[in-house]
């Protein structure tokens, strides 16, 4: 049986208040928040993150990655292939882009599902707007990963697609020319009216192939920019009211690509078993995908679920601009650092990406950064690979560098002590002073640590580790 074998949501840590926004642009009081992905995170790495999560726990390596967002950090060059070697996947394993607009996603899904192989579907996006825009306050930056292939003891099949249907058609709703830091959208009362045709009929035409009716739906999600179309679907479905599940976006907002992802992780963490799903996602047409939960759903839990990711940290709406490139600050008056060269980056490429370090075979000390000579007991040659992402750490030593170059200052520096061995140096993520000491329990974290040339330079940081993953 083939069909869902793992899913996770990944959400930043950061969080604007609609409320900042209104008071800064004098608009209307606005509620709630949305999520924020920081200064050194962007599609690639809020993939990283949730592809992470998702083969944690797992005896499945895919063979094929497929990454969806609607914002590639890269044109021109394969963005997957980066997410490929953060996860240290091996090299006979394809990775490609489906990049565009956010549909892009719910092909990515279906590839996925309809592939003969183990495959990886990574969807992520940060949504952006003009300043006081609504793309601005309802948008959300987010990731989810699905992981698609024939079940294992030890990582079984979760839910199975059953049947799927779509519609499409060519109108004018949203759209972004490249180079473009916004979107255009036409006004909703159009879209509504175009959005409900398109939707009932991709809706009843899976439901029909997989023998159902709408009250025999036990979990609706209904995902898309198109906020009052959504809205309007969710209410005309036909589906009970208590099946249709919630979108959380009030404190995320609307994470585009990575929503449809998002929203299935939530609806399977709370799924019984032998229950019926059905996402429709509604984008330059809709489509519809009918699920059915395994008895091993309740097995499969995310390791760190979305309900525990909704809290974050505020952050003030003028670091959300600069961020964003919307503001313009003067940066630190100091050299920026220099672009990474391409042969190092090749040599260095698993520790770089994949965060590996050496184990000796002679005594058992881990080395971090790799290097040919123990430095325990002197033994040369001997190492052997020993990836330390996934392994947590305790802040040994840190210090608050108010001088680096740092779009977030200050920088905070820690000295980590990883579980089993290993030392190392590196930048604090998703903290102020005030959130670390010595003793604090740290995780590594894949993040741009800053772009240079038209370079970006992507490596890992430590983060607070709030939330304890399960083994």
């Amino acid at each position: 049986m083939r069909g869902l074998l793992r899913h996770a949501a990944y959400l930043p840590h950061a969080r604007l208040q609609r409320e900042e926004i209104s008071s800064v642009l004098g608009l209307a009081s606005l509620r709630g928040s949305r999520s924020v992905a920081s200064y050194d995170e962007d599609a690639t790495t809020l993939a990283v993150e949730a592809g992470r999560l998702t083969l944690r726990g797992s005896d499945i390596q895919p063979t094929r990655v497929y990454f969806a967002t609607s914002v590639p950090p890269y044109l021109d060059k394969t963005n997957a292939s980066v997410v490929h070697a953060a996860l240290g996947l091996d090299r006979s394993a394809l990775a490609v882009d489906m990049g565009g607009a956010p549909r892009s996603a719910v092909g990515a899904v279906l590839a996925g599902a309809d592939a003969s192989v183990e495959t990886l579907v990574l969807l992520s996006d940060l949504r952006t707007g003009l300043p006081g825009s609504s793309d601005e306050r309802e948008g959300g930056d987010a990731a989810a990963a699905l992981l698609f292939g024939a079940g294992t003891a030890q990582t079984p099949v979760l839910a199975t697609i059953v049947a799927s249907a779509s519609t499409t058609d060519e109108f004018l709703e949203r759209w972004r020319l490249p180079g473009d830091r916004a979107s255009r959208i036409w006004e909703e009362r159009f879209s509504e009216h175009v959005f409900s045709r398109l939707a009932d009929e991709a809706f009843a035409a899976a439901l029909k192939a997989a023998d159902l009716t709408p009250a025999q739906v036990d979990h609706l999600v209904v995902a898309g920019l198109a906020g009052r179309s959504v809205q309007q679907f969710r209410k005309s479905s036909g589906v009970r009211p208590e099946a249709i599940a919630p979108d959380h976006s009030s404190v995320i907002g609307n994470s585009g690509a990575a929503q449809v992802g998002l929203l299935l992780s939530d609806v399977l963490d709370r799924a019984n078993p032998e229950e019926t799903i059905v996402l429709v996602h509604l984008g330059d047409g809709a489509t519809a995908i009918v699920l059915r939960t395994t008895a091993d759903v309740e097995g499969g839990r995310s390791p760190r679920p979305l309900a525990a990711q909704l809290a974050g940290t505020d952050v003030p709406y003028a670091s959300f601009l600069s961020w964003r490139g919307m503001l313009d600050r003067e940066p630190p008056r100091r050299p920026e650092p220099d672009a990474p060269a391409a042969p190092p980056t090749l040599r260095s490429s698993g520790y770089k990406y994949g965060f590996h370090g050496l184990v000796c075979g002679a005594c058992g000390a881990v080395t971090v950064p790799p290097a040919r000579v123990c430095y325990a007991c002197g033994e040369v040659d001997s190492m052997a690979p020993n990836p330390l992402r996934d392994v947590p750490g305790t802040v040994a030593t840190l210090t608050v560098d108010r001088l680096a170059y740092t779009p977030s200052p200050p920088m905070i520096a820690v000295v980590v002590d990883f579980d089993g061995g290993g030392r190392f140096r590196c930048e604090l993520a998703d903290a102020s002073p005030d959130d670390v000491a010595i003793g604090s329990r740290v995780e590594m974290t894949f993040r741009c640590t800053g772009s240079s040339h038209g370079v970006h330079n992507y490596f890992w940081k430590a983060r607070p580790l709030r939330t304890r993953l399960e083994d």
